[in-house]
């Protein structure tokens, strides 16, 4: 396997062949080290299950043969999805005594995903992927032993378990795949005809979507993997069929297990949308699979209104009343689904309860657009929405049974940070489902938050008041060298809660905390620190201003062992990604921690700290427009100002030379990367990764940007890299998955921005990762990314003054 490299330098040449390469040994361990243990706690603290994964899929993994349809990637061998995350082992942790199980009886090699605490937390359950299939195993937590109850049969295609236990804790509703579904039509069949599509004069704004179906033959293969059967399967593996062969997406059990809601694709599909926007017809069944009811049968979604708050039009959002034994709720707009009409209610929240035959009952509306509902008992219960537009949150205190309007106990802008009041505290009630804590008198609902503040997050917990809507704070970390965040809630009355603590040295681990008492936590697990070689960096969570006064972040990294006195000052990498503000006032609040542990994922700019950089990680790059103005109005000049102040603090504290400052990003940070080079003189070069640099390939809105091409032309083209490829005289290195499928960002976004690049003389290669989607998985990908990063910083930055004069720089009007 070779990596497609396209480069020029003092001469052009067209295309070479390399195989992969690594980087320096410091980048490449960092890269490497162990992976913590993904967690699962039970809500009683005494059960902690820990599932380890390796770092990295291999080349081979990652290229195996997948088909692209409707907006999945699934693995024909498997009926499953190609590019889940897949775990390796499993290990059991007693809470109470501290005893650690080592799990017996998985199979050689386990491939593990679709985990889920069977209702009665007796049970853990997984499936295990081979080479054929998907298996459905479960863990018994208290002894530590696996048991497969199936052969590989499950079908996966889909996101989200394909599997849901029953009430009782005894069995398991799984979607089968259905064996009589026919034979995959393969990409050489003579087509039978053209492929048409046609409007009649309908609007369908529509956003840019990846592995759309594209003919007749990707609409018969997507109903052949879609295709399955709901069968039952007890925990000693003996599998009964449910109901028979039809593309299931959703099944839900009633909390009480006597129904079960079904939701199913059919046809016409769309060449335009995914398959979350085909036609759905949600079904109720009794516990024995005979038919009670037929809810609704959603028509195709191709035509909506502009706008992120566009809705369809009629009921959506099926679920179960989570306090009830078998009540669905759903939501119907009240604007025509229109978030540019003028409404004063946007959507209503309704009810019916089994044998669902009775009229549906209203019992709140909501002025933005709904969000979703805690459900808590027969008097409480919590609705959320939210507005786009303005970033404002509601939240309403309603009755669900006796409905007499809705009390709004929050009203705030989710950018507001130093605001947010919070998240309710859930449990599981009688049927295992999340429901509102409350106290024992029913008075007190509690909410956990971040507590984010000018001196960093201090996480909290408070109890609310349901009647006067007072809040009583009963918790916050101390913010003194570490950072801690409550993990689990076990008992209120006793003060006992599991929180996970970490610094700036110290890995984080977890802790058993009683907020009554000044007694230190007790530690619970014991992680190793995975980098060892890190230790000795130095991390600043860094303040500074924009030159119109906005404050701004970033977290500051210096190699270890540095002396600005006796080092001098350090070539810098500048690793950002910019976010839209409404309000000028909150783009620069502090949003983390400055004790925070430094995670090294494999997409991070901090690797190049061992190399000798400074790097100014997470810097604030706010992109405001307030009232009426968007905040794309002023984007380049923003984003021109964002990077001067970087590095005008940098040389303020004496640290980095200013004519050694390299700037990356991945995806909308890899759009800000090559606007900074056209726009600016600030940097040595630039790193741009998996970015789209022509936004009119992506006319009817991008990122948060919801004006059309047509209604802001000169904002589209102003945005474009791609239309200002004349100005860019800085080296740029770009980076790309060759199968990426985020919306907007497909490869071709990087092959013409290159050749517009090229085509002016720039100093440009272009990386094209084989197989790699929007984020790379390969070991084989990220070791190259990171060779390629590494040996761009060194010429291009780094090294700067030592490479002479051989090129003509580029005389532009900037």
């Amino acid at each position: 396997m070779v990596v497609l490299i396209i480069f020029t330098g003092q001469l052009s040449v067209a295309q070479i062949n390399l195989n992969y390469q690594e980087p320096p040994k410091a980048i490449k361990d960092l890269a490497e080290a162990p992976l913590a243990p993904t967690v699962f706690i039970d809500e009683k603290g005494e059960w902690m299950v820990m599932f380890s994964r390796d770092v990295f899929k291999s080349i081979a993994e990652v290229a195996q043969q997948e088909y692209r349809l409707a907006g999945l990637r699934i693995n024909p061998k498997t009926t499953g999805q190609s590019r889940s995350t897949l775990y390796k082992g499993i290990s059991v942790k007693n809470l109470k005594n501290g005893e650690e199980i080592e799990v017996a009886g998985l199979p050689n090699d386990p491939l593990l995903s679709n985990f889920s605490w069977s209702p009665d937390k007796s049970k853990f359950s997984f499936t295990n992927t081979v080479i054929n299939g998907n298996e459905l195993w479960i863990l018994d937590v208290s002894v530590g032993t696996v048991k497969k109850l199936t052969g590989p049969v499950l079908n996966d295609v889909f996101f989200g378990n394909p599997y849901q236990w029953t009430q009782d804790s005894k069995s398991i509703l799984c979607k089968v795949v259905d064996e009589n579904r026919g034979n995959l039509i393969s990409d050489d069949q003579i087509p039978t005809g053209p492929v048409i599509q046609e409007n009649a004069g309908q609007k369908a704004p529509a956003r840019t979507y990846q592995d759309l179906l594209q003919n007749q033959n990707d609409e018969a293969n997507f109903k052949y993997f879609a295709k399955s059967k709901l069968a039952r399967v007890d925990l000693e593996g003996n599998m009964n069929d449910f109901l028979g062969s039809d593309m299931y997406y959703g099944i839900s059990y009633s909390p009480d297990g006597n129904h079960l809601m079904v939701t199913t694709i059919h046809t016409p599909f769309s060449y335009l949308m995914p398959y979350y926007r085909f036609p759905q017809k949600t079904v109720i069944y009794d516990k024995t699979g005979k038919l009670v009811k037929e809810i609704y049968d959603a028509p195709l979604v191709e035509e909506l209104p502009k706008g992120f708050g566009a809705v369809r039009v009629g009921p959506r959002n099926f679920g179960w009343r989570s306090d009830k034994a078998a009540t669905i709720y759903w939501v119907e707009a009240q604007d025509e689904g229109d978030p540019l009409k003028e409404a004063k209610i946007r959507d209503a929240l309704y009810l019916v309860d089994a044998p669902f035959t009775s009229t549906p009952r209203k019992i709140a509306e909501t002025k933005n657009r709904y969000s979703f509902t805690i459900w808590g008992n027969s008097n409480t219960a919590m609705v959320f929405d939210s507005w786009f537009k303005n970033r404002n949150r509601k939240v309403y205190k309603i009755n669900p049974d006796t409905p007499a309007g809705s009390k709004i106990i929050f009203d705030y802008s989710t950018q507001d940070l130093y605001s947010l009041p919070g998240n309710f505290v859930t449990k599981t009630n009688q049927y295992g489902r999340n429901v509102l804590l409350t106290s024992k008198n029913g008075k007190s609902a509690y909410l956990l938050g971040e507590g984010q503040s000018p001196e960093g997050n201090r996480p909290f917990f408070d109890q609310y008041d349901l009647n006067s809507g007072s809040t009583t704070r009963l918790w916050r970390a101390d913010g003194e060298g570490t950072y801690e965040r409550i993990i689990e809630v076990l008992d209120v009355e006793r003060g006992e809660l599991i929180t996970r603590i970490e610094s700036k040295t110290d890995n984080p681990n977890f802790y058993l905390r009683n907020f009554k008492k000044a007694d230190d936590p007790v530690k619970i697990t014991n992680f190793p620190h995975p980098y060892e070689a890190f230790k000795q960096v130095k991390k600043e969570l860094i303040h500074y201003k924009r030159e119109d006064g906005v404050d701004l972040t970033g977290v500051m990294y210096l190699p270890p062992g540095y002396d600005k006195e006796k080092d001098g000052r350090l070539p810098m990498l500048l690793w950002a990604y910019p976010r839209e503000f409404k309000d000028a006032k909150v783009a620069g609040q502090v949003k983390d921690s400055p004790h925070r542990f430094t995670n090294i994922n494999s997409g991070s700019a901090i690797f190049w700290v061992m190399q000798g950089y400074a790097i100014l990680d997470r810097a604030d790059f706010p992109i405001i427009g307030e009232g009426d103005t968007e905040p794309n109005d002023t984007f380049v000049e923003q984003l021109v100002a964002n990077g001067k102040a970087a590095i005008d603090e940098m040389d303020r504290r004496g640290i980095v030379d200013p004519q050694r400052v390299g700037v990356g990003g991945h995806s909308y940070g890899a759009f800000m990367t090559a606007n900074l080079l056209a726009h600016s003189d600030l940097f040595a070069a630039g790193i741009a990764r998996s970015g789209a640099y022509n936004r009119t390939l992506t006319p009817f809105g991008f990122q948060r940007e919801e004006r059309t091409f047509w209604e802001a032309p000169e904002i589209y083209f102003a945005m474009s890299p791609f239309m200002h490829a004349h100005k860019v005289n800085e080296p740029i290195l770009l980076i790309h998955g060759i199968a990426d499928n985020n919306s907007g960002t497909f490869p071709m976004q990087s092959e013409r921005y290159y050749n517009a690049l090229k085509g002016h003389g720039a100093t440009v290669r272009l990386v094209m990762l084989p197989a790699e989607s929007h984020g790379y998985r390969a070991k084989e990908s990220i070791m190259h990314m990171l060779w390629e990063m590494d040996t761009w910083l060194e010429k291009y930055v780094k090294n700067k003054d030592k490479l002479g004069e051989s090129k003509q720089k580029i005389e532009v009007n900037k």
